[in-house]
């Protein structure tokens, strides 16, 4: 049987401390802490729930970040 693979790593990040930010704000920083992708969504967009890792996702109203998750 084969080995199960190995997820790569996820940054050591806190995704509530996007809360509040503004988007392009919150995407640099996300970035540079060495989330890829980042995706930003309006609020009520349909996503499918595929679990992708290193992936930081924003819900963004009005240019500010209103909900962050990983995946």
């Amino acid at each position: 049987m084969a080995p199960l693979p190995t997820p790569p790593a996820e940054p050591q990040d806190d995704p509530d401390s996007y809360v509040g930010l503004a988007a392009d704000a919150a995407e640099r920083r996300a970035r540079e802490r060495g989330w890829s992708p980042v995706r930003s969504l309006p609020p009520g967009t349909f996503i499918t729930m595929e679990f992708l890792a290193g992936r930081l996702n924003f819900e963004v109203a009005d240019g500010i970040v209103k909900r962050c998750w990983k995946g």
